[in-house]
This record gives C-alpha cells, sequence and structure tokens, in this order.
C-alpha cells in the first residue's frame, strides 16, 4: 500500500492477466500456442491460459454478461472480497461478483467483474493460497 493512499482505499496497480475474446477456442489455442510458441499454463472451462513473462494472457469464448469485450485488463488483487467490498461501497456496480474459476494446484483462481464509466470491463483476480491441511 502507497503511503499517501489510506487505508480505505483500493489502489489497482499490478495488471495480473489481459484476456482476449475469441470465436473458436481450439483453433486460437493453437495459434497462441503452436505458432507463437506460448507458455501453456492449463485450460479452465471455455478458457485456455498462457504465461508471457509476468503477465498472464488468457484466451476465452466470453459469456454474458461479458461478451462486449475483446480485451480485458485483470488486475491482481491479495484479497479479493475486501476489494469487492471497497468498491462495491463506492457505488461500483459489479457485473460477476467474486468467484472460483480455477482450482489449481496450490491456489485458487477467484475473479470479479465490474464496468468502467464507458461500460469496458475490468477484472479483478485473486489467487488465494492453498492452506496446508
Amino acid at each position: 500500500m502507497h503511503p499517501e493512499v489510506p487505508a480505505t482505499a483500493v489502489h489497482l496497480d499490478e495488471i495480473g492477466q489481459i484476456a482476449v475474446t475469441v470465436s473458436d477456442l481450439a483453433r486460437a489455442k493453437d495459434f497462441y500456442q503452436n505458432v507463437l510458441g506460448m507458455d501453456f499454463l492449463f485450460d479452465a472451462g471455455p478458457m485456455a491460459f498462457f504465461q508471457c513473462g509476468k503477465i498472464r494472457f488468457a484466451i476465452g469464448i466470453a459469456d454474458k454478461p461479458v461478451s462486449a469485450a475483446g480485451t480485458i485488463l485483470y488486475f491482481r488483487v491479495a484479497d479479493i472480497q475486501e476489494t469487492h467490498a471497497r468498491l462495491a461501497s463506492k457505488a461500483v456496480e459489479f457485473i460477476q461478483k467474486p468467484h472460483l474459476v480455477a482450482r489449481m494446484p496450490d491456489h485458487d483462481l477467484w475473479i470479479a467483474f465490474f464496468n468502467d464509466p464507458d461500460k469496458n470491463p475490468i477484472g479483478l483476480m485473486c489467487e488465494m493460497p492453498r492452506s496446508a491441511a
């Protein structure tokens, strides 16, 4: 947290993922993985994920209500429930509340979506570590 930002403020400053909508997931996955040589990470439902340096790149068939976007920026947050609550308290209307997207070996991936004033979707992403049980 930056010293000049109050503890109750939200400060999104790290892009963790960029997503692009595609019309044919298999064709797009083949292109990004085998033609462009991106490092494939995992599939999650109608999406495929790749690693591009420090940023994760996702392709997917968009479902409603996020279907109007061609590109979505995802901001990485430490606590998606807390960030959701703080943004909601500032009258941000979420189009998808925080929800689990994928269970990974050591963490769970959660996302949420809201629109900016021009109706561009913005995603929040949180990689919640699994407790050692």
